[in-house]
């Protein structure tokens, strides 16, 4: 990957994003019945085709609004407002993720559905290939960089997914589902060139880490190079879901 701009990278970062996820994403949604008319939320990172895909199921008579982060203009989350929100890789990324929950929970109109996906990051057993046992420990190291010090630095937190059913219950949902989606990517695939991108987003931290320039080189050439022979077991992405009460 040659040296970008941090704009490029964030572009970079949706799009892969977007092609990790959104397979998933869809299928869980077409699960969900009576989506035509519907007035539908959904916040995450930009790049998704989730929106176009709820345009296309809501029809005329529903509409789609979007939205990237937090904070959330009060209008935006109006109490009772949407029959369906969705909220991708946000909560673990927000101060007090119990707390916009809540909100979300409130901007349902009765009977409406909220659906939270989160990653649960851990770095212990991911990497299931490499070309060497030095290039294996390489990686691992890079990846426990990242969760463990790099990501908190930046307010996110890679646990917060394994709390989300019980802040659903807590926030009202009268029932709550979750589905966990574990995928495994290869070289080269949308979910390792993430750990590319970050790896270059985040250089500096890498290297004040004790990480040498030339292996965060090798760790970023073994995750995007699809003849590398790299194969990681993805963060599984932890979808939450529930309806709220009729009233």
């Amino acid at each position: 990957m040659r040296t970008a701009s941090l704009a490029d990278l964030e572009v970079r970062r949706e799009v892969y994003l977007a092609a990790a996820l959104d397979t998933f994403s869809i299928a869980r949604l077409a699960g969900l019945p009576h989506l035509t008319g519907t007035r539908c939320l959904d916040l995450g990172p930009a790049g998704s085709a989730v929106p176009v895909w709820l345009r296309d199921r809501v029809g005329a008579d529903g509409e789609v609004v979007t939205a990237a982060g937090d904070p959330l203009p009060p209008a935006v989350l109006a109490p009772g407002r949407y029959g369906l929100i969705r909220a991708r890789l946000l909560l673990m990324r927000v101060p007090r993720p119990e707390a916009l929950l809540r909100r979300l929970v409130a901007a349902l109109g009765p009977g409406g559905t909220l659906v939270v996906e989160d990653w649960h990051m851990w770095p212990a057993d991911a990497v299931l290939s490499a070309p060497s046992p030095r290039d294996a420990e390489l990686v691992e190291r890079c990846l426990r960089l990242l969760i463990e010090k790099v990501l908190p630095g930046t307010g996110t937190d890679p646990t917060w997914a394994t709390r989300a059913h019980a802040a659903a219950r807590a926030a009202g949902l009268t029932t709550v589902d979750t589905q966990i989606h574990v995928p495994v990517w290869a070289a080269g695939d949308p979910g390792a060139l993430l750990l590319a991108v970050d790896l270059v987003r985040h250089r500096h931290q890498f290297l004040a880490a004790g990480v040498r320039p030339a292996e965060v080189d090798r760790a970023r050439q073994l995750v995007a190079d699809p003849g590398s022979g790299l194969v990681l077991r993805g963060h599984p992405l932890y979808s939450t879901s529930g309806p709220a009460p009729p009233w």
